[in-house]
């Protein structure tokens, strides 16, 4: 029997009431229905300062910049939600993503914390767009800078503050079934990339 997809769950926002924490709350509950064994990260267990090359050059990579990396390595599927600031990504998630692409290990490709890996994306907002023009910069990163592979199906959520139930599921059935998508495709490509 195959062993069950390792997959993460990862806020962009460290704001304890954040819509994309509920996101990434209810895609992890998909995902586990699903079967998968799923991980959903605290953001703020993963503040670091602001990538600087004198610092790195200085101290190295931040202790959690190496946690984040090695979570990330250790799970196959990974599922991003991300708050939209100013059309693009949280400066908690950029920060975080430049961290990781800087802790190396002798003899490891570069970027490896995103290479044989499978991403997906989703946004939620109360605007009507529902973080779309985030998810748009998110994608630009990781696909173009980062060379990682990340699926094309992605949900923004708009109208995200009264989107959920007091369970933390969709309320809406057509956003419900677009999660569902997104979080069960997600899985199964990571599946049938698996080496």
């Amino acid at each position: 029997m195959a062993q069950p997809v390792k997959f993460l769950c990862l806020a962009g926002s460290t704001r304890a009431a954040s819509y994309n924490r509920k996101l990434a709350h209810a895609a992890g509950a998909i995902a586990t229905e699903a079967g998968a064994e799923v991980t959903v990260l605290e953001p703020r267990d993963y503040i670091m300062p602001l990538y600087d090359g004198d610092l790195e050059e200085r101290d190295g990579p931040p202790a959690p910049a190496i946690a984040l990396k090695a979570i990330f390595q250790a799970h196959q599927a990974i599922f991003i939600a991300s708050p939209e600031y100013n059309a693009s990504m949280s400066p908690f998630l950029k920060n975080a993503i430049d961290w990781v692409s800087h802790v190396k290990v002798a003899g490891e490709e570069p970027l490896a914390a995103y290479k044989n890996l499978v991403f997906a994306f989703g946004a939620a907002s109360p605007g009507g767009y529902g973080g779309m023009r985030g998810l748009i910069a998110l994608r630009q990163v990781f696909e173009l800078g980062l060379g990682a592979f990340v699926i094309p199906d992605q949900i923004a959520l708009p109208g995200a503050m009264q989107a959920f139930d007091d369970n933390g599921a969709l309320k809406d059935e057509r956003m419900a079934a677009m999660l569902k998508k997104v979080v069960t495709k997600l899985i199964a490509t990571s599946e049938r990339l698996a080496v």
